[in-house]
């Protein structure tokens, strides 16, 4: 495995929030997801995930929050709450943006009082302000996410897995999602995987940029990202973000 050096807001002495240590997944019908993989991510990182198609990203998310067992070697997940985030906003049809931003809450026994300060503290961090009535069927694509990304902020999550949530959205609705999910990243300090096919994505999102192998999967890059937080929306368009780009578009190439 090939890491770059850079400076990012974690240090090598932090706490691991996630830790995968020889991980290998195989599946009932013989699929070989994931062999060997060795992954820390430590409090206050956030780290991406790019590969191929097939290559087991979503895969490593699902043994980090439990939905899945390895086969071999061993993960430990050092956190109180465990927000996930999916590719879908996978809301309730009949509940409201403030119904479905509580329903983990609900779900996890706070106090009533308790959550429902939580869910407006998430309604407002996400920008919903003024939609806590409206229905999934009454929202744009974004402002889903959004209501999903606000369901786990009600868990105070210390780790959280994004498996590809801005995916499917316009290109522009997907930019301004990514200063915001920065914004969460800043004032909660949570750790953080992130689970995307965009490199630029990857690289504006992150403190580390991990490159996986086709399947079965393994970290075949381990990239630091020197740019200091808060990112302005310019630096996509700066030499240094394209250089990183390229680094990681280097090693992506190498593997598909």
């Amino acid at each position: 495995m090939t890491t770059t050096t850079a400076t990012a807001t974690a240090t090598a002495s932090a706490t691991a929030a996630v830790r995968f240590d020889g991980v290998s997944k195989q599946f009932k019908d013989g699929t070989v997801a994931l062999t060997g993989a060795d992954l820390t991510v430590r409090a206050g990182e956030f780290v991406a995930v790019v590969g191929p198609s097939g290559c087991g990203k979503s895969t490593l998310l699902r043994i980090a929050s439990g939905l899945e067992s390895v086969t071999d070697g061993a993960v430990q997940v050092d956190a109180r709450n465990v927000g996930y985030v999916f590719q879908d906003a996978t809301l309730l049809p009949w509940r409201s943006v403030r119904a479905n931003v509580e329903l983990l809450a609900e779900l996890d026994g706070i106090p009533k009082a308790e959550r429902k300060r939580r869910t407006a503290e998430a309604i407002e961090l996400v920008g919903l302000t003024g939609f806590e009535k409206h229905l999934p069927h009454e929202l744009s694509g974004g402002m889903k996410m959004r209501t999903s990304l606000a369901r786990s902020l009600t868990l105070q999550p210390d780790v959280f897995l994004f498996d590809e949530p801005f995916g499917a959205l316009d290109e522009i609705t997907r930019e301004r999602l990514n200063g915001e999910l920065l914004k969460l990243f800043q004032a909660r300090t949570f750790a953080g995987l992130f689970i995307t096919h965009s490199v630029a994505e990857a690289v504006f999102l992150s403190t580390r940029v991990v490159v996986m192998s086709g399947r079965p999967g393994r970290i075949v890059a381990d990239i630091a990202v020197p740019f200091d937080y808060p990112r302005d929306h310019d630096l996509r368009y700066t030499e240094a973000f394209g250089a990183v780009c390229g680094e990681v578009s280097h090693y992506l190439r190498s593997v598909s």
